[in-house]
C-alpha cells in the first residue's frame, strides 16, 4: 500500500490523480479464517485492526451486510469526550480519546481529529453539584477536566445566551482535549489499514446463522456461503440482539432510533462542542460551517434510520433557549441511526455462553467517541480471553447486580 503524504498529493496532481490505489480490497470470502468480525463499522474495524497490530492475528474477515461505515459510524454527531464519572467508563473512553490524538499518524489517514474542547452545561443547581463531583472523580482518574464559571463559558462560546428563560447557564464541565473527528474518515482509515495487513473486508454479505459444534463456535452462514472460524466477534450495534439469537443467547438490550440534523452552512461562529443535558440538546460547528445538532433517543423501540418532525421540534426548540441565533437557520439534512441501550446505559464487551464467541454492543448514544478504546479492549479480549479495559463490562454484571450506571451519574444517556 502506498503511503499518503503531501509529496504523494503533489506527485498525483502532476499525473492528473491517475495513480491512486483503491483504499482497500473487496475480495470474495475464503472458506476459513482465524477470526471473523461481524460488522464493518468503526468498532468492528478497530477490533480487527488491533487484532492484527497488537496480537498478530491477521487471518481475519470483517463481514458487513451493507456498506462499510454505513451504520451508526456514518450517522453520528462526531463528539469525542471521556469525562465520565464511573471508573470503568472513564478508563475506556480516555483510552479512546488518547488513541484519537495520534490516530491519523497511526493509520496514515487524516481522520480530521479536532481537540476543540467540550463543555457540558450546568443549568440547574443539581447539575452544578453533579459536574463538580465528576470533575473531582476525573482528577483521580487522570482525566483532565475542570468546572468553569458562566463567564468562562461565555468566553469559550460567545454565541451562547447565559440568561435562558427557563434554564440559565450556571457553569459547565470543561474538557479541553475533547472534540470531534470526521466519522467517515475513521472507518475508512481503519479499513485501509486492515486491508494492508491482508485482512478481508467483505461488504454486501449478510450473516444468516451462527454455526457451532459441542458448544463452541465453528463459523457463520452468510448470503455468500458458509465461512468457518475459531473466534467470532459480534459488533453490529442496533442489531446485536438479532445476531445473539442466532447464536442461542439473549441480550439485555433495547434498540431505539437516535436522530440528528445539520443546518445550512454559515460563517464560523462556534469552535467548541456544547452539550446541554437539561434541555437535552448538543451542538457543534463542522468544518463546512454546518451546525451539527443532536438530542436524545426516540421514546420507542425501532429500527428506523429516518428523521421525524418531532425531533426537530423538541431538540431545536430546547437549543434555541440557549442559542437564540439558530432560530434563523434552515435545516439542511436530517437522519437517524439505530442504537442499542442497556439498563445501566453502559456497554457490553464480553465473552458469551457460546465458547469462542464475543459480543461488543450496548454503547447507546456514545459509541463513536469510544471506537479506538473499544477496538483495543475487544481485540485483547478475543486474543487473550481477558482485558483490563473490558472486565467490568461483562454480561454477568446484570446477573450479579454490578451496574455501571452512567445514566444516573450523568442524568442523561450520553
Amino acid at each position: 500500500m502506498k503511503r499518503y503524504s503531501a509529496f504523494a498529493v503533489a506527485r498525483e496532481a502532476f499525473r492528473f490523480h491517475s495513480g491512486w490505489e483503491r483504499a482497500w480490497r473487496s475480495p470474495e470470502p475464503k472458506s476459513e479464517y482465524d477470526a471473523i468480525i461481524v460488522g464493518a463499522g468503526g468498532h468492528g474495524l478497530a477490533t480487527a485492526y488491533y487484532l492484527g497490530k497488537n496480537h498478530g492475528i491477521k487471518n481475519v474477515a470483517v463481514i458487513e451486510k451493507g456498506w462499510l461505515g454505513g451504520g451508526n459510524t456514518g450517522r453520528n454527531t462526531t463528539i469525542i469526550r471521556s469525562n465520565y464519572l464511573q471508573d470503568p467508563s472513564a478508563a475506556i473512553y480516555e483510552k479512546a480519546r488518547s488513541l484519537y490524538e495520534d490516530l491519523s499518524q497511526d493509520l496514515n489517514y487524516n481522520i480530521m481529529f479536532s481537540p476543540r474542547g467540550v463543555i457540558m452545561l450546568a443549568q440547574t443547581e443539581h447539575e452544578i453539584r453533579g459536574y463538580q463531583r465528576t470533575a473531582h472523580a476525573n482528577a483521580l482518574q487522570g482525566v483532565a477536566t475542570e468546572f468553569i464559571s458562566p463567564q468562562r463559558v461565555k468566553e469559550l462560546c460567545p454565541i451562547i445566551s447565559l440568561e435562558g428563560p427557563r434554564y440559565p447557564v450556571l457553569g459547565g464541565l470543561w474538557q479541553p482535549r475533547g472534540g470531534t473527528a470526521r466519522h467517515d474518515a475513521v472507518a475508512w482509515g481503519y479499513a485501509r489499514a486492515c486491508s494492508d495487513m491482508g485482512m478481508d473486508i467483505i461488504q454486501k454479505c449478510e450473516v444468516t446463522g451462527v454455526m457451532s459444534e459441542n458448544g463452541k463456535v465453528s463459523g457463520v452462514r452468510t448470503t455468500k456461503g458458509e465461512i468457518k472460524c475459531s473466534k467470532l466477534g459480534m459488533v453490529v450495534a442496533g442489531h446485536s440482539g438479532v445476531l445473539a439469537e442466532m447464536a442461542g443467547f439473549r441480550l439485555p438490550i433495547e434498540s431505539v432510533p437516535l436522530q440528528a440534523l445539520v443546518s445550512e452552512p454559515i460563517k464560523p461562529c462556534m469552535d467548541v462542542v456544547v452539550m446541554a443535558n437539561t434541555v437535552h440538546g448538543y451542538m457543534s460547528q463542522s468544518d463546512k460551517g454546518e451546525m451539527v445538532i443532536g438530542g436524545g433517543t426516540d421514546a420507542y423501540n425501532g429500527y428506523t434510520q429516518r428523521g421525524s418532525f418531532h425531533h426537530i421540534e423538541e431538540t431545536v426548540r430546547a437549543l434555541i433557549e440557549t442559542f437564540p441565533m439558530i432560530s434563523r437557520l434552515k435545516m439542511l439534512r436530517q437522519w437517524g441511526g439505530i442504537v442499542d441501550v442497556t439498563g445501566d446505559r453502559s456497554p457490553i464487551l464480553s465473552k458469551t455462553p457460546l465458547e469462542g464467541c464475543f459480543i461488543n454492543c450496548g454503547w447507546g448514544t456514545g459509541g463513536f467517541k469510544a471506537i479506538p478504546g473499544s477496538g483495543w479492549g475487544m481485540a485483547e479480549l478475543m486474543a487473550k480471553g481477558h482485558s483490563p479495559l473490558t472486565e467490568d463490562f461483562g454480561l454477568n454484571r446484570f446477573r450479579e447486580g454490578r451496574f455501571i450506571d452512567e445514566s444516573v451519574a450523568a442524568g442523561v444517556a450520553h
